[in-house]
C-alpha cells in the first residue's frame, strides 16, 4: 500500500504542474492575495490613570495583524471537493436523479459568486455566514476562501494518466476500497503541494509588494472581475485554446511514474483475466503483433454519427482495418490528438479503414449526449463515435490512458496500440500496412504528413529475437525453433532494418542463445544501438568492419549500449558472442 500511496502522490505532483490545470491557477494565486478589506486603524496612546498616572502615557501595543489563511482554505476546498466529487460524484448524482453536469454548473455559480464578494463586500459577507458559528474568528473570514476551492474543485479537469484514470473508473463504477482510497488521497495530496506553493507565492507578493498594501480594494475588484471572467471562459470552453497550444511537457514523467512495471502492477486491480492477449502488445512498439481477437464494444450507450444511431458491430466490420480511439471532450491531449485521427478518417475511409471513437467519460458533466455531440461537432469528429457511460469498453481494452488507439486488423485482431500523444506517423505507417494486408490490390493515397515524428523518422524499430515476434530476417537457412542450428549470413549483406545469424544458435520464442562461433549481423539506422543480454560473457562489436568495443555481460536480462553516435546513421553491427549468452532484442536511439 505504502508503494501505491507514493505513485499516487508523484502522480498528483506531476499532474498539478500540466498545462491542463493552468485555468486555476490565476485564481490560486489571486485566492492568497488581497483578503478581506483592511480593519480600522489601531487604537493611539491612552492616559495612565491611578497612582502611575503621573506624567506619563500608556501605549497601548498594536495588535498583531491576524495571519492569512486564504492560500490554505482554497487549496483544502479544491482537493476536498475534487477528491469527494471524483469518488462519489457520479453515484450521488445517479441516486438524486441530477443532470451529468450538475456539479460543474454549481462549481460555475460558486466562482461568479466568490467573484461578486471581491467586488461587493455584501455578498462576501453572506458568503461567509455559514462559518460565522465557527469559534476562531479568522477562520469565519477566510470561509469565502474555502467555498472557492470547493467550487475551483467542480472545475478542476486535470490532464488524466494511469492514475487519475483508475480513481475515475472505481468511482464511476462504485467499486470503491481502501487501495482506492489511499490512492485518491495521496493524488490529492500531490496536486495539492504546487497549488499551495502557487497560493503562498500570491500571498507574499502581496504582503510584500506595496501596491497591494495601498490598493488592496482596487486590486480586489480586479481579482473579483478576474474571476468572473473565468467562469464564462469555462463555461464557453474559451481556455481550451490555450491548452491545445502548449506542449504536455509533463507527459513523459508522468509515463516514468504511472506506467512503469511496478505502477502497471499496482493499479491492475481494474482487470481481470479476459482479453489477457492484449498483453502480448507493448505501447508504442513499431511493429504489428497478433494480441488475440478484439473485444467487443460493450455497454455503449449511445451512438453518434451512424445512420439513425445505430449501434456498430465489430464482427460485422471483418474484411475492413479498425481503429479505436479512446477519448473524451474535455480532455486536452485528446483534443490535440483528433486532428490526426481525422485526416486519417478522411484518407483511408474508402480505402477500407473505419475509424471508431469510443468516448469513455473523466468526469460526470461528459455523460450527457447533449454534451458529447455538441462538442464532437464543434471538434469536427464526423466518425462513428460510442458513449462508453460504463467505461465496460475501456474495462474489456484494460485501456489506461486517455487518448488511446487501437488497431484491429482485417481479421478482427488487436495489432497495435498507443497511448497518449505522439506516435502519429508510426501509427499512420502501420495503418497503411494493414490496409495493403487486408486488400493488397489497393491504391493507397499520399500519408497525410499529420505528425513527422521528428525523433523517431527513419529510426530502426525495436527489433525482437523471438521466433514469434521476429521480422526482416534475412539469413539462412530459416529459423529453427528450440533446437540448436549452424546459420550462414547472406552473401550480398544484410539489407537495411534487418538482420542475419551466423555459427550456431538456438531460437525460442523469448530469445536467441549464441553456440559456437556466433554471430549477428545487423544493419540498422539511429544514433545508438543496445541489446538486452543475459549470461555471463563477452560480446565483441564490430561497426561497418572495425572493431569498436568489447561489452561485459553478467547476470539477468540487462540493457548494454553497443554504438554511440552523436547522430543518426546507418551503420553495419557485426557481434561475435561467448557461447551460452542470451540476446533478446534490439532498440536503438
Amino acid at each position: 500500500m505504502l508503494t501505491l500511496a507514493l505513485i499516487g502522490l508523484l502522480g498528483g505532483l506531476i499532474t498539478a504542474v500540466s498545462p491542463c490545470i493552468l485555468p486555476v491557477l490565476p485564481v490560486v494565486f489571486l485566492a492568497g492575495g488581497p483578503g478581506n478589506e483592511p480593519s480600522a486603524p489601531a487604537p493611539g496612546p491612552r492616559e495612565k490613570t491611578g497612582p502611575e498616572s503621573e506624567g506619563s502615557l500608556l501605549v497601548a501595543a498594536p495588535p498583531r495583524p491576524p495571519r492569512n489563511r486564504r492560500p490554505y482554505a482554497v487549496v483544502a476546498g479544491l482537493v476536498l471537493s475534487f477528491s469527494f466529487f471524483t469518488l462519489l460524484g457520479v453515484t450521488i448524482i445517479s441516486a438524486l436523479g441530477l443532470p451529468q453536469d450538475i456539479l460543474r454548473y454549481v462549481g460555475l455559480t460558486l466562482l461568479v459568486l466568490i467573484g461578486l464578494g471581491l467586488v461587493f463586500p455584501p455578498v462576501e459577507r453572506l458568503l461567509e455566514k455559514p462559518f460565522a458559528r465557527i469559534p476562531q474568528r479568522q477562520v469565519n473570514k477566510e470561509g469565502s476562501a474555502f467555498v472557492l476551492g470547493l467550487g475551483l474543485g467542480l472545475l478542476y479537469v486535470p490532464c488524466a494518466g494511469p492514475v487519475l484514470a483508475a480513481i475515475t473508473v472505481a468511482g464511476a463504477r462504485g467499486e470503491i476500497n481502501g487501495d482506492i482510497v489511499v490512492l485518491t488521497l495521496a493524488f490529492a495530496t500531490g496536486t495539492a503541494i504546487p497549488l499551495l506553493v502557487f497560493a503562498l507565492a500570491g500571498r507574499r507578493v502581496a504582503e510584500r509588494v506595496a501596491a497591494f498594501r495601498t490598493r488592496a480594494r482596487r486590486l480586489r475588484i480586479v481579482a473579483g472581475v478576474l474571476m468572473i471572467a473565468l467562469a464564462f471562459a469555462l463555461a464557453f470552453d474559451v481556455t481550451t485554446a490555450l491548452q491545445k497550444a502548449l506542449p504536455d511537457y509533463t507527459a513523459a514523467a508522468q509515463k516514468q511514474v504511472e506506467d512503469n512495471d511496478t505502477a502497471r502492477q499496482k493499479l491492475s486491480g481494474l482487470y481481470d483475466d479476459s482479453n489477457k492477449d492484449l498483453a502480448r502488445c507493448e505501447d508504442g512498439v513499431n511493429e504489428l503483433r497478433s494480441c488475440g481477437a478484439a473485444p467487443q464494444l460493450a455497454g455503449i450507450s449511445t451512438w453518434l454519427n451512424t445512420p439513425g444511431g445505430a449501434p456498430l458491430d465489430l464482427a460485422s466490420l471483418r474484411g475492413r482495418v479498425v481503429l479505436i480511439d479512446f477519448w473524451t471532450y474535455s480532455c486536452i491531449n485528446c483534443q490535440r490528438s483528433l486532428p490526426h485521427v481525422q485526416a486519417w478518417d478522411r484518407a483511408y475511409r474508402d480505402k477500407g479503414l473505419t475509424v471508431i471513437g469510443v468516448h469513455s467519460p473523466e468526469f460526470a458533466f461528459e455523460k450527457d449526449a447533449g454534451n458529447v455531440a455538441d462538442q464532437a461537432r464543434k471538434l469536427g469528429v464526423t466518425y462513428p463515435v460510442a458513449l462508453d457511460n460504463d467505461l465496460d469498453t475501456w474495462d474489456n481494452y484494460r485501456n489506461r490512458f486517455w487518448p488511446a488507439k487501437y488497431l484491429i486488423d482485417a481479421q478482427g485482431t488487436v495489432r497495435y496500440f498507443t497511448f497518449g500523444e505522439g506516435r502519429y506517423a508510426q501509427t499512420e505507417g502501420l495503418i497503411r500496412d494493414l490496409l495493403e494486408q487486408a486488400d493488397p490490390a489497393v491504391r493507397l493515397p499520399a500519408a497525410t504528413g499529420q505528425g513527422n515524428d521528428e525523433l523517431t523518422a527513419g529510426r530502426t524499430p525495436e527489433t525482437y529475437l523471438s521466433t514469434s515476434r521476429i521480422r526482416g530476417y534475412a539469413g539462412t537457412p530459416e529459423l529453427v525453433k528450440d533446437k540448436p542450428a549452424v546459420y550462414a549470413l547472406p552473401a550480398g549483406g544484410v539489407p537495411l532494418n534487418q538482420l542475419a545469424l551466423a555459427g550456431t544458435w538456438t531460437a525460442a520464442y523469448e530469445q536467441f542463445t549464441a553456440g559456437p562461433d556466433a554471430r549477428l549481423a545487423l544493419t540498422y539506422r539511429a544514433r545508438n544501438a543496445n541489446l538486452v543480454l543475459a549470461g555471463e560473457g563477452t560480446v565483441t562489436v564490430l561497426v561497418d568492419g572495425e572493431r569498436s568495443r568489447t561489452v561485459q555481460v553478467h547476470g539477468a536480462p540487462t540493457l548494454y549500449r553497443l554504438t554511440d553516435d552523436d547522430t543518426a546513421r546507418r551503420a553495419r553491427l557485426e557481434l561475435r558472442l561467448t557461447p551460452g549468452l542470451q540476446a533478446f532484442a534490439f532498440t536503438f536511439g
